[in-house]
Order: structure tokens, then C-alpha cells, then sequence
């Protein structure tokens, strides 16, 4: 046998073909460089996610990044209503009270102090703690926006200072804009006199806020509480205007107390009902501008102003005051009775209702004083 029949037969694989040993090593270059990218591929991985994993990690055993301590500085940031705890460190991370909004979301995951923090404006120091951050928010002294009172039967001539008390708009502001209240929003029946429109309530006042803004809030809750109580229709029942409603509401504030308000309602119906003169001191002292005691003079008595329900039957030309709800809605659901006059009695508050004169002058000098 020849050598090369010793190698066919001793050769595993069988005879090669020319070439084939140049088509195996390009395989296996082939092979090594996918092998290489996959390798660079998975070095290049590894590195981002350890950069990824060193963060986390750190995040995790020390914390997100947070300042210390209360801060300084001030800065003013607005809570809006609705927002929740992740929309609040937001806020505050971008006006640089807390590092980050992670380290205050994470602390109101787990703080209750989270659910006193109510919308407005607050006063807060710059670069504070999450801690701090939670705790000037959860405390309502650092809410920054007014809160001006307006008192049931408050006039039109005590807005302005009342409105200066509670807030930062000039009083000066407020009388220019009720002197010309043609952008306030008053109804019709106003006649362009704000007198009983300006609704007796707390008012929030946010920073910025005009003096028109703030007047036209108090017009329209007005409106919206005449609306609730179906002032329009049931003053058409009753056979009076919205205005004229206004007028005995507003009296009523100043007559007697809110627990006498259905009757003393029905007294001025039943005099209005038989064309006798109301003689209500509360109107006399609008004139006067009297305050203090529920006298009047005279000489008050003899004014000839129309709102002097001594002289003149019937309701006076408008509001002496803003009546509030108690009032409006006593006004428009006078109890029944057949009473005719009532005396309050200045040293104990109550009230006497009568049916005639002479029952009044009585009840008058019982009270100490007479009619």
C-alpha cells in the first residue's frame, strides 16, 4: 500500500478537501470577534450598571441628599389645593427649601405631619432639612396670606379698615373701589350701592391679591348664598323684591339676636302690612352713624333723611348693613304670630315681643328705658 492509502484509511474524518483548513480558521477568527464584542459589549454594561448600582447603593445606605439643619434666608412658595405629597417636595426642591424632593417625599411617606399642610402661601427659609421643611409647613403661622374678617351687619364704611386689618391692601385701595363699585359684580338691584352686598365671612387674602379682586369675592359669595336660599323666588311669594329682602335682613342684624331673628321678621311684616311706621333705631343710628348702645336722641329721630323709619313708613331705601345667611334666610320664613312690636333688653339680651302699643311701653319700662 502506498502511504496515501495507509492516510485514507487511517484518517478519522475521511479524505479533506483543498481549502478546507483556510475555511475552519476564518470560523474561528469569525467566532473570536463576535466573541470580543460581546466581551466589550458586557465590560461597557457592566461599568454603566456599577455607576448605576454605586448611586443606588449610596442612596440607599446614606439617604437622598438632604440639607441640615433650618436653613436661612426666606423665600415664599404656594401650595396648590389638591397637590399631594410628591407634587409638594417638587415645590419646594425647586425653590431650594429642601436638597431634593426625594429626601421630603420619603419623610411624608411616613410623617402624618403631611396631612396638615393645607394649600395657600407660606414663608419658609431657604436650604432647610426635609424635617424642618415638614415642620414650617405643618405649622400654620407661617401661611402668609391674609384673613380678613368681615362681621355680620358690617357697612360699607367699615370694609376699608377691616379689609387693611387682616391683609396687606391699603385701605385707601378699598374706598376707591367702592366709591365707583361698577367692577365689582353687584346685581341689578344693588342700584350700584355695595351697602348689604358684601357678604359677611373669612376671607382668605393670598399675597397680590387687589382690592377689587377681594370685593368682587365677597359680592359673588353673596350671590351664591341668595342663590341657596332661593332668595328670588320666595321673595316673589312674599311679595317683596331681592333688595327690599336684603333691607329687613339687614335690620334684623342689628335689631335683635339670631335666636329672635323669625320673629322680629314677622313684627316688620305685620307692620308693614297695616302702613305703621317701623321706628327701628338701627335705621336712625345709619344716619348718625351712632355706635355703641341701641338709643337714639331727638333730635336723631327728627332727621329727614328717608332711612329715618320714625318719620317715614315703610322699609328704608336699601341695606343699613350685610346681613348674613341667619338673617336672609329669617327673612324670608317669618314665624307666624300676630306680634306688632319687641324690645330687646340691653342688660340681658333678651327679647320681648307684644301685640299692642301699651304691651310694648310696658315691656319698654321693664327694660329701663321707655319707648
Amino acid at each position: 500500500m502506498s502511504d496515501s492509502g495507509l492516510d485514507l484509511m487511517t484518517d478519522p474524518d475521511g479524505p479533506r478537501r483543498p481549502g478546507h483548513r483556510r475555511a475552519e480558521r476564518k470560523r474561528r477568527r469569525g467566532r473570536g470577534a463576535v466573541a470580543l464584542v460581546l466581551g466589550l459589549a458586557l465590560v461597557a454594561g457592566i461599568a454603566v450598571a456599577g455607576m448605576w448600582g454605586v448611586r443606588e447603593i449610596d442612596g440607599f445606605l446614606n439617604g437622598p441628599e438632604d440639607y441640615e439643619g433650618q436653613g436661612s434666608g426666606e423665600v415664599v412658595v404656594e401650595i396648590v389645593n389638591g397637590a399631594n405629597g410628591q407634587q409638594i417636595a417638587e415645590v419646594l426642591a425647586e425653590n431650594d427649601v429642601v436638597a431634593s424632593a426625594e429626601a421630603f417625599y420619603r419623610l411624608a411617606l411616613t410623617d402624618e405631619r403631611i396631612n396638615l399642610v393645607q394649600p395657600g402661601f407660606y414663608q419658609l427659609r431657604l436650604q432647610m432639612s426635609a424635617e424642618w421643611a415638614l415642620r414650617e409647613l405643618s405649622d400654620r403661622a407661617n401661611r402668609v396670606e391674609g384673613r380678613v374678617l368681615i362681621p355680620e351687619g358690617a357697612r360699607v364704611s367699615q370694609v376699608p379698615e377691616l379689609v387693611a386689618t387682616g391683609s396687606d391692601i391699603p385701605a385707601e385701595d378699598v374706598e376707591a373701589e367702592l366709591e365707583d363699585a361698577s367692577e365689582l359684580g353687584l346685581p341689578e338691584a344693588a342700584g350700584g350701592d355695595p351697602e348689604g352686598y358684601l357678604f359677611p365671612a373669612t376671607y382668605t387674602v393670598p399675597p397680590g391679591t387687589s382690592a377689587r379682586e377681594l370685593l368682587r369675592q365677597m359680592v359673588a359669595r353673596g350671590l351664591e348664598v341668595e342663590q341657596e336660599l332661593e332668595i328670588g323666588s320666595k321673595s316673589e311669594a312674599l311679595g317683596y323684591t331681592t333688595a327690599e329682602i336684603l333691607t329687613i335682613a339687614s335690620i334684623l342684624e342689628y335689631e335683635v339676636a339670631d335666636d329672635d331673628f323669625a320673629r322680629a321678621a314677622r313684627v316688620i311684616y305685620n307692620r308693614l302690612d297695616v302702613g305703621e311706621a317701623l321706628r327701628m333705631d338701627s335705621t336712625v343710628h345709619y344716619i348718625s352713624g351712632r355706635a355703641g348702645d341701641v338709643f337714639t336722641t331727638e333730635e336723631e329721630r327728627a332727621s329727614d333723611s328717608p332711612y329715618n323709619t320714625y318719620r317715614y313708613p315703610g322699609l328704608p331705601p336699601g341695606p343699613i348693613g350685610s346681613p348674613g345667611a341667619a338673617a336672609i334666610e329669617a327673612a324670608l320664613n317669618p314665624e307666624e304670630g300676630d306680634w306688632m312690636y319687641f324690645v330687646a333688653d340691653p342688660q340681658t339680651g333678651e327679647t320681648t315681643f307684644t301685640n299692642t302699643y301699651a304691651e310694648h311701653q310696658a315691656a319698654c319700662r321693664e327694660a329701663g328705658f321707655s319707648c
